[in-house]
């Protein structure tokens, strides 16, 4: 394993091969992730997995909240019931969704400090699973703000703050390398 040239070439997948991941290597992928920096060793970040069956629930909750929210209008018009039907087959087509998420702290610093270990454990999971040929795609949607998605997958949205939904499954599609801004266009160094 190249760290170096993992950072590197990993994407960001939009397009996912049908065949689900196998669960040795999903929690492979999530105990590396377990390594990220994290303070008081609290380890916060947790982590609800739908597949299966189960994305159907979360499909569902997530399509609510969108009309709730007015992203999808809430009417039975043809266009709108065709267009819930494309993303609900966009979303079941993905092999799992993990919500990413830990409990909120009181203390301002403290809430940083938590969001900022549970941001660093979902960069080890992308970095870990591209290592097993594992596509992600980390998502910050409306719904996440949502109170009732929140109560409708079971989180107490006054105790818990969701980082990000991870889609997580096989590449069907790789983009290219778009490059990076040369960092010493964004690098101040102060020497006196």
């Amino acid at each position: 394993m190249d760290i170096l040239k993992t950072i590197r070439e990993r994407r960001s997948i939009r397009s996912f091969k049908k065949h689900e991941v196998d669960h040795d290597i999903l929690e492979q992928i999530f105990t590396y992730g377990s390594f990220a920096p994290t303070h008081y060793m609290k380890e916060s970040w947790r982590i609800k997995m739908y597949q299966e069956d189960g994305k159907k629930f979360f499909i569902d909750a997530v399509m609510a909240s969108y009309q709730r929210i007015g992203m999808v209008k809430d009417n039975n018009e043809p266009k709108t019931l065709q267009m819930i039907k494309s993303m609900k087959e966009f979303l079941m087509n993905i092999p799992h969704h993990a919500v990413i998420y830990f409990e909120r702290e009181e203390d301002p610093i403290r809430y940083e400090e938590e969001y900022a270990s549970v941001s660093a454990f979902i960069q080890n999971c992308q970095l870990a699973a591209w290592e097993y040929g594992v596509g992600m795609l980390w998502t910050i949607t409306p719904y996440m703000h949502d109170a009732e998605f929140l109560r409708d997958i079971g989180l107490d949205g006054e105790r818990m703050k969701i980082v990000g939904v991870l889609q997580i499954g096989y590449p069907e599609v790789i983009s290219r390398n778009k490059g990076r801004t040369p960092i010493d266009e964004k690098l101040e160094i102060i020497k006196s």
